[in-house]
Formats: C-alpha cells, structure tokens, sequence
C-alpha cells in the first residue's frame, strides 16, 4: 500500500522567515546605507568603508537580535512542556478530561472524543498535549541557532549585492547603479519568498520593491541634506 506524503509550507517556516528577513534586510539597510553616503560625498572609498560597515554590523545585529528573540520563545515553549508535564504526572485524570472537551469544541462527539484522546495520550501524551492544547508543534517550534545562523548569513549575503554593484559601478553612475540594482535585487526576493510561501509573486514582488524605493528615496534625501551642509 502507498502513502501519500504531502509537503507543507509551514515546514519551511522557521528557516524561511529568518532567510527571507535577513536577507531583505541586507539589501535594503546596505544599499540605503550607500546611496546615503554616496548622496553625502563622492569618495568612493569611503563609500564603501560605509558599506562594508553596515555589512558586518548587520550580520551580528541580525543574529544576536533572532537568537535573542527565538530564545525567549524557547524558552517559553520550554516552561509550558515542564508545566504539562508536571500535570500529566500528578493529575491524569484532569488533563484526560481537558483534551476530551477540546476535541468536543473541535466538532467531535463525547464518546469518539473521549476515545480519541486516550488513545493519542496512549501514544504521546506531552506530545498530544502541547500540539493540541498549546499550539506548540515539532515544525514551529524555536530553534534559537537556526534563526541566528539563518540570519546573520542571509543578512550578509543580501548586504554583498549592492556593495559589489558599488564596487563595480563608475562614479558618476553610482548612486542609480546601487538604487536600481538595489530594487531588483528586492523584488526578486519578494516574489521567491511569496512563490516559496505559497502567496502572490506579483504582490510580494511590488510590496518589497515600494517600500525599498521608501526608504533609498529617505536615505538620499538625508545624505543629500547633510552633504550640502557640510559642503
């Protein structure tokens, strides 16, 4: 007999978001970071001094602030598996019960729900209960590591794109080198993560992309206000 394995997006949530985030963020805070400067003043070098900066600084922005923010979710996932546990040992009876009347909410009659719940329990009882009860499941589960790691490389892959695109750009064509490729490179992401998501391509496409050109269009302006007043 074949088994039919379905594949669900809410498989890739833990990974996905954190790349999608880290990545987005790259491109974006990077290449506002490189129209501002260069908005501000032409040397090239320090152009990319400022680049390379916020590449770095990005990276481990990005990872301490998810391994932070994930932790605190394990550890609140952590606290509630201990407290299930805890009343999975000193009052079955009770929580048999509380499972039963959460499969009656969900449309089940007491007799079938009853029986549903003893046997799942029978099977994996904390499993069942935190699943069930919580909401709390193997693939939604944190991974502190996986969200600081996942974010700290997409963050620094996606900062690369414009700093190259500096790196390679002449002078005069810098600025619209780096907003252009810099919108590109964001719209691409957009409609891959909303493809990978399962959501419109053209819609994640022209979200990203209109709040990129937001914020490049603020950080020239800015660059553009202090570098007159500094000249």
């Amino acid at each position: 007999m074949l088994h039919h394995q379905e594949l669900h997006r809410t498989d890739r949530i833990g990974w996905l978001r954190a790349a999608v985030l880290g990545a987005n963020d790259g491109i974006l805070s990077v290449g506002s970071v490189l129209i501002g400067v260069a908005s501000a003043s032409t040397d090239r070098h320090n152009i990319l001094l400022a680049g390379v900066a916020a590449l770095t600084a990005g990276a481990m922005s990005m990872a301490a602030g998810e391994y932070v923010s994930v932790s605190s979710q394990s550890d609140t996932e952590n606290a509630d598996r201990r407290r299930e546990e805890e009343e999975l040992r000193d009052s079955p009876e009770s929580e048999l019960d509380e499972l039963t009347q959460i499969y009656v909410q969900r449309g089940l009659d007491e007799a079938l729900a009853r029986q549903v719940a003893i046997k799942l329990t029978e099977k994996d009882a904390i499993g069942t209960h935190l699943r069930d009860e919580l909401g709390i499941s193997e693939h939604l589960s944190a991974r502190p590591l996986q969200a600081a790691w996942t974010s700290a490389l997409s963050f620094a892959i996606g900062a690369a794109l414009p700093v190259v695109v500096a790196l390679l750009s002449p002078a005069k064509g810098l600025i619209i080198a780096v907003a252009a490729s810099t919108l590109l490179f964001l719209g691409i992401l957009g409609g891959v993560s909303a493809g990978v998501g399962g959501a419109s391509v053209v819609r994640g496409t022209l979200r990203v992309a209109f709040w990129g050109a937001a914020a490049m269009g603020a950080s020239s302006l800015i660059g553009w206000i202090f570098g007159v007043s500094v000249g």
